[in-house]
């Protein structure tokens, strides 16, 4: 139909115009700048961490899905995704830290798009003599995303194919997370957790769909790997 709109992975086209495709992404310099926060925090962590401690390292696996926040739990169909990142203290209490991690993700959602995330997170633990932990984080990074499904424009009176370059999104998140430490007086003990993770990604498509929001539901495993100069001293 003359005029209307088609939406697809986030971009939004004009059929009968003839107007080249209109993409919605941030410039560059968001991404140089979300990467140069990343960047300090990770100087920050080695510089705090020191190189004669070991790394903490944490590995998940996630289904992704497109919903309202804290309405849905596990979704279906599975959406994988992995994420890997470090974390380092600012404060440690006798059953609690408050702490900063940095987190690289992917995740492939059929039929919509597959994203590769950058962020940190601003987390809060608390540690049962149990061995359980709770805890909650508020975060903030970048996504690239591109299409899982060719894509087309209408130009001089025809369809022809785009190229993808992905576009730009800052996404805020708000998590919550349930754990267990495997060995409950160990401080270096590895931990196991089911985290749900809500955010949204923004901008989606302007004048369509500013806001599209998501869950994460994330099971993971935190760990620490000797440094090499831990390896030196032994």
């Amino acid at each position: 139909m003359p005029g209307m709109l088609r939406a697809c992975s986030g971009k939004i086209f004009q059929r009968d115009t003839g107007m080249p495709p209109h993409t919605c992404h941030h410039s560059m310099k968001t991404f140089k700048w979300v990467c140069g926060l990343l960047l300090c925090g990770l100087v920050s962590n080695a510089a705090a961490q020191g190189l004669d401690k070991h790394l903490p390292l944490q590995v998940s696996v996630f289904n992704e899905a497109t919903a309202l926040p804290f309405t849905r739990f596990l979704t279906l169909p599975l959406h994988p995704g992995v994420q890997v990142g470090t974390d380092w203290d600012y404060k440690v209490g006798k059953r609690s830290r408050l702490y900063q991690a940095v987190q690289l993700s992917y995740y492939y959602h059929g039929q919509l798009n597959q994203g590769v995330g950058l962020h940190t997170e601003l987390g809060y633990e608390y540690r049962h003599r149990t061995g359980l932990a709770a805890g909650a984080l508020l975060g903030l990074g970048y996504l690239h995303t591109f299409a899982t499904t060719r894509e087309y424009a209408f130009q001089d009176g025809q369809y022809v194919e785009r190229r993808d370059f992905g576009n730009s999104r800052l996404y805020p998140s708000l998590s919550l997370e349930l754990g267990h430490y495997l060995r409950r007086a160990d401080a270096r003990s590895p931990k196991v957790f089911l985290r749900y993770q809500a955010w949204a990604e923004y901008p989606y498509s302007p004048g369509f769909i500013p806001v599209m929001t998501h869950i994460n539901l994330h099971l993971g495993v935190r760990c620490f790997l000797p440094t090499r100069s831990t390896h030196e001293k032994n």
